[in-house]
């Protein structure tokens, strides 16, 4: 067994489920038992876009127990997503019904010709590391050794204005 973070992300109406906050519980609520075992799942926030589109995020992260290794997960989540109406085409970061990213494995490093572990950005978005640091802030990053607590504490940290 594997121990993942997982980020779920949404900002796009699914004409089933309903807006982004509910694809983000219904998309845990669908890795658990599937993919594995949900341990925790942290609470939606909601946040600004990145990228050029202008709606807002609903954001979460979990922790997930999986036989799945890192490639054999990242396959499973693009088929999760493409079952809850993700469409992969245009422009990056536009507005999409669910995203699905490993952030971290307990295996430390992975690289592959098509995902990095951990994930290259999560120590630079505030929506990875709020919701990640409130349901694993002691899992340590491989990379730089700190804990998931003490770098959402270095990216939010109030910094003095310059003069």
């Amino acid at each position: 067994m594997f121990r993942y973070v997982l980020a779920l992300g949404s900002n796009q109406r699914h004409p089933a489920i309903g807006q982004p906050r509910a694809v983000v519980a219904k998309a845990a609520q669908l890795v658990d038992g599937t993919l594995g075992q949900v341990l925790a799942v942290s609470p939606v926030i909601e946040t600004a876009p990145v990228g050029p589109s202008l709606r807002r995020y609903a954001n979460a992260a979990l922790v997930l127990d999986s036989p799945l290794d890192p490639a054999g997960l990242l396959q499973a989540l693009q088929h999760l997503e493409a079952q809850l109406g993700r469409v992969k085409r245009g422009q990056r970061w536009r507005a999409r019904v669910i995203d699905l990213d490993i952030v971290l494995w307990s295996g430390g490093t992975f690289a592959g010709p098509r995902l990095t572990v951990p994930h290259l950005l999560f120590r630079q978005r505030d929506f990875v590391l709020g919701p990640a640091a409130a349901i694993a802030p002691g899992w340590r990053d491989p990379v730089s050794g700190l804990t998931m607590a003490q770098l959402h504490a270095r990216l939010t940290r109030r910094r003095p204005l310059l003069r």
